[in-house]
């Protein structure tokens, strides 16, 4: 079996984002003006990828992202398992390490390897890595699927890529995102493994 490449991009920006709010998965926002330039700046520099299947979470800011390339018809299915982490009660709010103590202890507990801690009635990174291994799996039983695009969300892209790659969930914090990022992975049937990291030269792409 050839290995197969897999496009895992974060949406594009969104107001929250500017502001430093806190969207999580209960915060179904959309791209704002900068957010659509960074779609069609991702669509110039790989509109032409033969792509097989689309996935996106259920939120519109993912689906806004690859808009382009549903709009060529491509297959395409949203997966609540590739939502964002929810941060609960936060969600809505403007979070900050300098001024947050709770949040601080969260990331704290996270980096420390205690993965289970969550913000009030928020998930924490092992919920949400238990909801994506269903999508994981289904992802990995799709042999014909040879060239995949992905899109989600910052948190989670986190935590998928602990899993892809086989490294502890309190490591996510190396995996680095921004808006309309891109990771390219290769899948050669039983290993992943990265070929692109934090790639936004499509960015740079007049749109």
């Amino acid at each position: 079996m050839r290995p197969r490449t897999i496009y895992l991009l974060r949406h594009g920006q969104t107001d929250f984002n500017v502001q430093g709010i806190v969207q999580g998965s209960g915060v179904d926002s959309s791209l704002n003006a900068t957010g659509r330039r960074q779609a069609a700046q991702f669509f110039a520099a790989y509109g032409h990828m033969p792509f097989d299947k689309v996935y996106t979470s259920v939120l519109r800011r993912t689906q806004e992202s690859v808009q382009q390339f549903l709009d060529l018809g491509l297959p395409h299915e949203a997966h609540a398992g590739l939502n964002e982490i929810s941060w609960g009660v936060r969600e809505g709010t403007r979070i900050t390490m300098e001024e947050d103590a709770e949040y601080r202890q969260v990331l704290a507990d996270w980096a420390a390897g205690r993965t289970n801690a969550r913000l009030t009635g928020g998930e924490s990174p092992d919920e949400v890595a238990a909801r994506q291994r269903p999508f994981i799996e289904l992802l990995k039983s799709r042999h014909d699927e040879e060239t995949v695009l992905i899109c989600m969300h910052g948190r989670a892209m986190r935590v998928m890529l602990c899993q892809l790659l086989n490294y502890p969930l309190h490591c996510m914090e190396g995996f680095e995102h921004s808006n309309l990022c891109l990771y390219k992975l290769e899948f050669t049937g039983t290993v992943f493994t990265v070929k692109n990291f934090l790639d936004v030269a499509h960015l740079q792409v007049p749109a």
